[in-house]
């Protein structure tokens, strides 16, 4: 999801967690309506909300320990997804002791631990260095290509949209309204090669332009008078 500043992208977001209630209409997941939080979604905003007194393990472990799971198996399936965003080795570290990139990798560990039916991410890597961020983007494009997840990803970034997103929603300025909903063709497994090719060159502006469009919009709806 891409759209200028304030269009409301973080908050269609957290009603889709059931975090934020609409003011009308449903949102449905499989069918069912969506009332409240509910471990079918698993959310990772841009902070690294790990909590700090916790090791990377439990931290892991936190969505499965609320289940009630027998303990033998949440380290079987925290193991599991550490090694996956390649965290082995660090999993009696604390928060404090990680890399930007390895708390958001910690977060998105914990977030697949629970088996969600989908993954909703708030701009996950907004606060990484560029080359932190790509290794992330690659990461997590793996795991989406292994595990076929639905993830609803909201950025700001128009190379990680078309990188990552199979389809590309372009919101409008305030109120927010669904301007594009543009499939994105590139072929899987996606390599970080295909950012040099004509068919990304070619989305990327599309994009650029109906993005530019809004942002102009919103800042001139800004403007008093």
């Amino acid at each position: 999801i891409l759209g200028p500043s304030g269009c409301g992208k973080s908050t269609l977001l957290r009603i889709v967690a059931g975090l934020d209630h609409p003011t009308a209409g449903e949102v449905l997941l499989d069918g069912r309506a969506i009332h409240g939080p509910g471990a079918d979604r698993g959310m990772v905003f841009q902070s690294y909300t790990l909590f700090p007194w916790l090791t990377v393990r439990e931290n892991v472990c936190f969505g499965l320990v609320e289940r009630g799971m027998p303990r033998a198996q949440q380290l079987e399936i925290a193991d599991a997804f550490l090694n996956k965003v390649g965290l082995r080795g660090f999993e009696h570290h604390y928060p404090k002791q990680l890399s930007g990139g390895m708390q958001q990798r910690t977060a998105i560990a914990r977030a697949l631990a629970n088996g969600p039916r989908m993954l909703l991410m708030d701009e996950p890597f907004g606060a990484l260095d560029h080359q932190t961020r790509e290794l992330m983007q690659e990461l997590l494009l793996g795991i989406w290509e292994a595990e076929k997840k639905t993830v609803l990803f909201v950025t700001h970034d128009i190379d990680e949209a078309v990188f990552m997103g199979g389809r590309v929603v372009v919101m409008s300025a305030r109120p927010g309204r669904i301007k594009l909903d543009r499939t994105v063709e590139l072929p899987h497994p996606r390599h970080y090669s295909v950012k040099t090719t004509p068919a990304f060159a070619e989305l990327k502006a599309e994009l650029t332009e109906q993005v530019r469009v809004e942002v102009r919009a919103a800042q001139e709806a800004a403007v008093p008078g």
